[in-house]
């Protein structure tokens, strides 16, 4: 496995009359891990969408290896680049083991069975999201979570170059969320993730681009992006962003609107933390 240089270029995505994304320029070098954030809304599925050759450009292009995605031929889009979506298709009448190794499609001849070497990055691709007990398990008898690591687990099997995710941390709880974003970061390729958590973006992105309204707001790295002023103008609410002192990363605390201000009439002393006041920052 390698990893693909992209380039996006003045992207305008349409859906009829309705623009979906205006004028988004992106780029991720290889082996970046790269963070699409911003309120729902905003234009990171559909930009996702663009990239992995769902969503045909009005305007723009999308460029892998400096070659035109969009004319790139199937076959060899497919051993490029793998998609891990929200809206996917997953009522597979399969065992997980089986639909892992559809990840190694792309690679085979038309109906040649598993090698060797397929089935050791298949089982690799099983241990690295912590799905390799549940190999034999029907897919579809799957909880909402284990269905999403197994496929991640397809798409890592896949060997792309470039791995576009959109939101791979729903429906996961907090130790599967870290495990599967601590894979991702030590993958040999290039990574572009649309995330809701701003925490995980800050600690496992190399670069985040802030979207709205499908615009690109800012980009850079998290410590320069995700500041208090922009995360009033992009998401509406207070926070507070701190150093956290073992990770090293930005950390963003959301402020309830009362926070800091006494609740008359519910017995609470007005100094006291507001008990929604968390550190999570699930918007």
């Amino acid at each position: 496995m390698t990893a693909s240089e992209l380039a996006v270029e003045g992207l305008t995505l349409t859906a009829g009359a309705r623009r979906l994304v205006r004028d988004v320029s992106l780029n991720a070098h290889p082996g970046e891990v790269i963070g699409l954030v911003g309120p729902n809304g905003s234009g990171k599925s559909s930009l996702l969408r663009g990239v992995y050759r769902v969503l045909r450009p009005a305007e723009g292009r999308v460029h892998i290896d400096g070659a035109d995605a969009w004319s790139l031929p199937v076959r060899r889009l497919a051993r490029i680049v793998a998609a891990v979506v929200q809206e996917s298709g997953t009522d597979f009448d399969l065992s997980v083991r089986e639909v892992v190794a559809m990840g190694r499609t792309p690679h085979k001849r038309l109906l040649s069975g598993d090698t060797a070497e397929d089935s050791r990055l298949i089982d690799e691709a099983l241990a690295a999201v912590h799905v390799s007990e549940l190999a034999d398990r029907p897919f579809d008898r799957l909880s909402g979570g284990e269905r999403q690591r197994v496929l991640i687990a397809r798409a890592l099997a896949q060997r792309p170059s470039l791995l576009v995710l959109d939101e791979p941390t729903n429906h996961l709880d907090i130790r599967h969320q870290l495990d599967v974003l601590g894979a991702l970061r030590r993958l040999p390729a290039t990574v572009l993730v649309a995330l809701h958590d701003l925490n995980l973006a800050a600690h496992y992105c190399d670069r985040v681009y802030v979207l709205r309204d499908g615009e690109v707001t800012a980009s850079g790295p998290p410590a320069e992006v995700l500041t208090p002023q922009l995360l009033a103008d992009v998401y509406g609410v207070a926070s507070e962003v701190t150093i956290h002192p073992r990770t090293g990363a930005p950390h963003v605390t959301f402020l309830p609107e009362d926070a800091g201000h006494g609740r008359s009439g519910d017995g609470q002393d007005s100094d006291a933390p507001h008990p929604q006041a968390s550190a999570r920052s699930e918007v």
